[in-house]
């Protein structure tokens, strides 16, 4: 008889676990929500909801009143939301120009923010750097509760998301993947995950992506990568590689990419193409507005601004980059059958001049159906997606495992 009542309140326990983990969830991705609201959501009564949220908030310290909400009749709802206040999140966005340390808390503000001169590129001692920075960083906040939940890391390359190990850039393991190092330095959960998924991750939580099941983010920075949601998830493959869009080739007469191979997209339609290709023209005598401009001058920024003001060595550059992005995306559409492309990255500032072309790439090399139900935005979370992306990721491992 007591083994009935053990596994009786064993079930009650994980079928509140389960509730509460939906009510912080979705005060996670909602920002704040009521009670009668929660209790849509979870087909729970309303004083069942009462008592978990109770618990989240005084026991617990998840949760907070958050104000008082409009009502036609009767009393006003209470408001809730994610407490700000005492739990947080330390995210690292790894480049291969720098790294950026930011401390979030549960309602993906920022709490403090730290730029280092630390690329992964051609860096042997990167782990070790790392972690003095992030030592520093920790000694400098100033938090009331200073409750670290967890650590996510953001990098490009093919990243293994179970174990953290990245196999493009092997040399930042160190003694082992920078998920182990970091655990065992600073004592809390890490989650990594390659940048172009925390991209897709991020639109599809808080930006263009939301309320959309299949979604496609293409990240056009220093390299190509491509964000895949099939079904309202994240598609990984068997080790974590999927969206390596940037490494299939375009031109097997081309040129040689970092990966080894030829002619991949990432040689002929990357930031790093693109800044290339505006100096060889220059030096070839092509008449530009950005001739005038020293090597150290010639950046993104000022690529977009000549085409903004006219100069048509620049807006042909884009076009040309656009069209062959647009014939590599065109594979993707194919594969995925996406509802809508989100452009990312540093790229992405150059607007129609580059959205234009990808769109008439792919009417060119898409069939006609693929089309009707697909639309191709400029992301309006900017970098913000990526490192929301990261949070995402992170926080909703957490809540997995502590509730």
């Amino acid at each position: 008889m007591a083994e009935v009542e053990d596994l009786k309140a064993s079930i009650i326990d994980i079928k509140k676990s389960r509730l509460k983990r939906s009510i912080l969830s979705e005060l996670y991705l909602s920002g704040s929500s009521t009670l009668a609201e929660l209790s849509r959501l979870l087909n729970t009564s309303v004083p069942s909801t009462t008592t978990l949220v109770d618990e989240l908030t005084n026991l617990e310290h998840w949760i907070v009143e958050r104000g008082i909400g409009a009502a036609k009749f009767g009393r006003k709802p209470i408001i809730y939301a994610l407490n700000p206040d005492y739990y947080w999140v330390l995210i690292l966005d790894i480049s291969t120009h720098a790294t950026k340390l930011m401390a979030f808390n549960l309602q993906n503000e920022v709490l403090q923010e730290k730029d280092i001169n630390l690329p992964i590129e051609r860096n042997p001692d990167f782990s070790n750097r790392l972690r003095e920075e992030i030592s520093r960083f920790l000694e400098d906040l100033r938090l009331p509760h200073p409750s670290l939940m967890a650590i996510g890391v953001s990098m490009p390359g093919l990243i293994n998301p179970e174990t953290g190990h990245n196999y493009t850039y092997p040399i930042v393991q160190g003694e082992g993947s920078i998920k182990s190092v970091l655990e065992e330095q600073f004592g809390v959960p890490t989650h990594v995950i390659n940048d172009s998924k925390a991209t897709v991750l991020g639109e599809y939580r808080f930006g263009l992506g939301r309320g959309k099941k299949h979604v496609l983010a293409i990240n056009i920075d220093w390299g190509v990568g491509l964000g895949i949601m099939v079904n309202g998830e994240l598609l990984n493959g068997a080790s974590g590689f999927a969206g390596e869009l940037g490494h299939i080739q375009m031109d097997p007469e081309g040129e040689l990419c970092q990966c080894g191979k030829v002619g991949c997209l990432d040689v002929t339609t990357s930031a790093s193409t693109l800044l290339r290709k505006v100096k060889e023209g220059i030096k070839q005598g092509k008449a530009s507005k950005l001739a005038s401009l020293g090597d150290a001058e010639v950046n993104i920024e000022t690529v977009v601004d000549a085409a903004n003001e006219g100069d048509g060595f620049a807006i042909d550059l884009l076009h040309q980059i656009g069209i062959q992005l647009g014939r590599g995306l065109s594979i993707a559409v194919h594969l995925f059958n996406p509802e809508i492309l989100i452009v990312d990255g540093i790229l992405a500032k150059a607007g129609r001049f580059f959205i234009n072309p990808i769109e008439q790439a792919i009417n060119k090399y898409c069939l006609v159906d693929f089309k009707n139900d697909l639309s191709i935005e400029v992301s309006e979370l900017g970098d913000r997606s990526k490192l929301l992306g990261t949070l995402s990721f992170v926080v909703e491992r957490i809540l997995e495992e502590v509730v």
